[in-house]
């Protein structure tokens, strides 16, 4: 007796399961989590022996980024176990991975290595988590003085005093035109003394002020009202302005694009051009190097 024949069956590998996780994440576990980082940061600082050495791409490597980067992932996996961390000191996975995640956080355990070495104490603990290609959560907290911001879209941005003391931030309302701007500028990297395109973007305002600062302290400003605009056409990656970019754009600023850039510095595109088309800063790209970016505080038309 003959067997009947078997339909064709499609392979398991072929079928999918889609699901949404649900999860609440106070913003208070992240604001703790960085302080604990900045203390581990200010005991290292505070130290005879950084621990300094060199990373492949020559950037400087202290024990004060390992450590903080260690009790950062700790806590952020305690928190949120499901979502995937890109971290500055982690092995970045590659984008056929990293293309799919609906989000993930973006640190940079200590933002301003250099200034950390030089001791001028102008560094940060950067955590930002990205909605697809949004900073939807930024977490910076700065050791030195103890004053951590943060910010939720939607929700306002603030700052906490070391002695707990919390209050709303907002940026300056100002117009181009101006005279007397306030501008900002890296303290290791590009200024306008020495940087053709730094110096025709200071040109287009009137008698401005220019100070130099270290770190993502610089956005930090802005978003406080203590600068009007800080351009970077230098190279960036994204951990060093996720968390601040919500930040600055909570307190009624914006951070918007200025052209791609090579890692070594050479302008790919003309920042005027791309500037004035008001383009976000996008995050978990496949190249992880920022474009030149401006952050500007409350412009008025």
């Amino acid at each position: 007796m003959g067997t009947a024949a078997s339909a064709p069956v499609e392979k398991p590998q072929h079928i999918t399961v889609e699901f949404d996780v649900s999860c609440s994440i106070p913003v208070e576990e992240i604001v703790n989590i960085s302080e604990q980082a900045g203390k581990a940061i200010m005991q290292i600082y505070n130290s005879a022996d950084h621990g300094v050495e060199l990373k492949g791409d020559e950037s400087p490597l202290t024990k004060a980024d390992t450590e903080s980067n260690r009790i950062i992932c700790e806590g952020l996996q305690r928190v949120s176990p499901h979502v995937p961390i890109i971290s500055e000191e982690n092995k970045t996975l590659p984008y056929s991975i990293r293309k799919g995640y609906q989000y993930c956080w973006v640190v940079d355990p200590l933002d301003g290595t250099k200034e950390f070495i030089k001791r001028n104490g102008e560094f940060t603990v950067m955590i930002g988590l990205v909605q697809g290609s949004a900073a939807v959560l930024g977490v910076v907290h700065v050791p030195v003085s103890g004053k951590t911001y943060y910010a939720v879209a939607g929700k306002g941005a603030y700052v906490r005093d070391a002695d707990g003391t919390t209050k709303q931030i907002h940026a300056k309302e100002f117009s181009m035109t101006d005279p007397g701007l306030v501008l900002v500028g890296s303290t290791s990297h590009a200024n306008p003394s020495n940087n053709t395109a730094m110096r025709d973007f200071v040109e287009l305002f009137e008698s401005p002020t220019f100070n130099s600062y270290g770190s993502s302290l610089k956005l930090l400003m802005v978003a406080e009202g203590d600068a009007h605009v800080y351009p970077r056409l230098a190279p960036t990656m994204e951990w060093d302005t996720a968390a601040a970019d919500i930040i600055v754009k909570e307190a009624g600023g914006v951070v918007l694009q200025a052209g791609k850039i090579t890692g070594k510095g050479e302008l790919l595109e003309d920042w005027k051009d791309v500037l004035v088309k008001e383009l976000p800063m996008e995050y978990n790209k496949e190249d992880l190097l920022n474009p030149c970016f401006v952050v500007f505080g409350k412009r008025r038309v």
